[in-house]
């Protein structure tokens, strides 16, 4: 392939490790680089290392890296040919990446239409449906009322999820064990998802007991080639945010593996899609039930790179610049074990964030550990985004190695000044369900409230 940059300048409409991790993979391509930041993030590091910056605005999320105005203008100003989302913000608004295309730059992620499709729960669980994709048994569309909720219910089955149609991270989605808890349920799920995306539409499905959190990365061209890089077990959580991630999961054989990406190929294949993007089931007793899409690079993408040894934001970069996939299904090697500690800058226990200086700033090392951060030391975590900081992510020959591995690192990694979530994951790290592999999605919540 040609030296030649696929694109000559690439603006990153995110902040923190994200975009300090697209910066470099666009440094490694031969690709110029624009940081947009908010005043709170002038010394952040991707600002610091970027080709060019610029301001975008106050603090608030709203006022910068939601401006959807104020980034088109800095692409503009700067010459940028592309738009890098990140993750969050917008990465997943169809109307930015709409946006985006109409001023004649390139949005680096899927079209617009698969962005409306997979948003919207509903429609996604429609499409996955029509593309023979298992999903979790629920209402057909939206629930209208109370005695619409009853009925679906009964009819489903109880104990019932009730779920916002748009949005995540757990706004909006509440259970009901029995006939006497549904009306509160879908009353408080209403008025969550209203405050929380705008949208009270919600819908119902099965509430699974002990179901895994298995995700399935994809990545796919504009010609109709598309593959699996095989999948993510997410189920270590705190009220549905994803703490602990692995692949590949402990849970799945070889074969189920292979049933579950041939299902996710042929499937994205037949919607056209282009892109990175990342297929979430629930699993449980043998089956795979389709949840959610997110059609974006996901935050735990770096296991993954790890045990095939493919660079996904690289590659997502080269399909957003019209060119065809070059890797096979059967060039895709899962070897070995990684997992990802995700680093917030909270309290271990409380969970009550904690932004502030860091005084001091020791990363672990050695083979095998990497570290995506902003963070060094002197740096001030603002008090306005999320509170992910670092990501401790690791690889060993197998799963043993790579806990053994992740022990070791988490005793070595310092960060003064601020409380940080190490100590829990140091705990998990010792816990027997966690080195046998036997947890699910409520395991955390419940070890944390006994």
């Amino acid at each position: 392939m040609s030296n030649k940059p696929l694109f000559e300048k690439i603006l990153i409409a995110n902040r923190g490790e994200i975009a300090l991790r697209i910066l470099r993979a666009c440094r490694e391509m031969g690709i110029k680089t624009v940081a947009v930041h908010s005043t709170a993030d002038a010394d952040s590091m991707h600002v610091r290392l970027a080709d060019e910056s610029v301001c975008i605005g106050p603090a608030p999320s709203r006022e910068s890296y939601l401006n959807m105005a104020a980034i088109l203008s800095a692409a503009d100003i700067t010459g940028a040919d592309a738009i890098h989302p990140g993750v969050g913000f917008l990465s997943e608004n169809a109307t930015f990446a709409r946006m985006v295309e109409e001023h004649g730059k390139v949005f680096i992620g899927p079209t617009p239409e698969h962005i409306e499709m997979m948003g919207d729960k509903i429609t996604a669980k429609k499409t996955m449906i029509e593309l023979k994709v298992p999903v979790v048994p629920g209402s057909e569309g939206a629930i209208k009322d109370e005695a619409h909720a009853l009925a679906t219910a009964e009819q489903i089955g109880f104990p019932v999820l009730i779920k916002a149609t748009s949005g995540g991270g757990g706004k909006g989605m509440k259970v009901a064990y029995n006939k006497s808890e549904v009306s509160q349920a879908f009353k408080l799920a209403r008025s969550e998802a209203k405050a929380n995306f705008g949208n009270d539409e919600v819908y119902m499905e099965r509430y699974l007991s002990r179901p895994r959190h298995i995700e399935v990365q994809v990545l796919a061209d504009q010609y109709g080639n598309a593959i699996n890089l095989g999948e993510r077990d997410c189920s270590i959580q705190r009220r549905h945010q994803k703490i602990w991630e692995e692949a590949p999961s402990p849970a799945l054989n070889n074969e189920i593996r292979e049933k579950l990406g041939s299902i996710v190929n042929e499937a994205i294949s037949k919607m056209g899609y282009r892109g990175v993007g990342t297929l979430e089931f629930l699993y449980e007793n043998g089956e795979f039930f389709f949840m959610e899409m997110n059609t974006r690079i996901q935050v735990e993408h770096p296991i993954t790179e790890l045990v095939t040894g493919i660079d996904l934001v690289k590659e997502q970069i080269k399909v957003a610049a019209g060119q065809k996939l070059e890797i096979t299904q059967q060039d895709i090697k899962i070897t070995g074990h990684a997992i990802e500690c995700r680093i917030n800058a909270e309290h271990a226990e409380s969970f009550i964030p904690s932004p502030g200086e860091v005084t001091r700033y020791h990363a672990p090392g050695g083979w095998g550990v990497r570290i995506d951060s902003h963070l060094y030391q002197g740096y001030r975590i603002p008090p306005h985004y999320d509170s992910l900081v670092a990501k401790l992510i690791v690889y060993g020959h197998d799963r043993s190695e790579c806990i053994n591995r992740v022990d070791r690192a988490l005793k070595e990694y310092v960060i003064d000044g601020i409380d940080t979530i190490i100590p829990l994951h140091q705990r998990l790290a010792q816990e027997p369900d966690i080195l046998s592999g036997d947890y699910d999605i409520h395991w955390l919540e419940k070890k944390l409230n006994s």
